[in-house]
């Protein structure tokens, strides 16, 4: 990388920090990016598909800082909504057919989706977790898939919440692929 190249980051990266510190904002837009080559791997398959937010608190981001109130963001759409759009949506490239009086009633439970960050004077930490539990009911049998990520990163001065953002998309996004790559799932249903 040439040195004119990282002098114009670095200054874009200190404007971007000024400006971030005049319009904190107050949601978060969860947008995970999720490309799964569509087949006709499910096709003549059905599935009723429900999805639950199981977390105490729906906020996926907190800033907490000594002697200061936590800074919580929440998504600006319901993340239930969100990861049920993108999974009807691939799983139907997949050749799956939803419709409510399908033998396999499908669960998606969102246990945990976080990243809490120990804000310090001069340096924070971060640690990110989302857990998603699949379970599949087709009058017979279940199955029950859990899928987790974890991450951990820290940093000097503030936590940037655009960063914080990206990490979570970039993360979800990894789940969701899982879930919708996932043999044991494809084959029970």
């Amino acid at each position: 990388m040439n040195l004119y190249r990282l002098q114009s980051i670095i200054l874009a990266s200190l404007l971007i920090s000024i400006v971030g510190c005049s319009a904190a904002p107050t949601h978060l837009i969860v947008s995970p990016q999720v490309n799964i080559a569509p087949s006709n791997q499910l096709s003549h398959k059905e599935a009723q598909l429900t999805v639950v937010d199981m977390r105490t608190s729906t906020h996926i981001i907190q800033i907490l800082e000594k002697d200061e109130a936590a800074t919580i963001l929440s998504s600006e759409q319901r993340l239930e909504d969100i990861i049920q759009g993108i999974l009807v949506k691939q799983w139907q490239q997949q050749g799956l057919s939803f419709t409510d009086n399908a033998t396999n009633k499908m669960t998606v439970t969102i246990e945990k989706a976080v990243i809490s960050v120990d804000q310090e004077s001069v340096s924070y930490n971060t640690q990110s977790e989302i857990i998603i539990k699949v379970s599949i009911d087709n009058s017979k049998q279940t199955l029950t898939s859990r899928f987790k990520t974890r991450g951990h990163s820290e940093g000097a001065l503030n936590a940037d919440i655009a960063v914080l953002e990206r990490e979570f998309n970039q993360h979800l996004s990894s789940l969701l692929t899982q879930i919708l790559s996932s043999n044991d799932i494809k084959t029970f249903l």
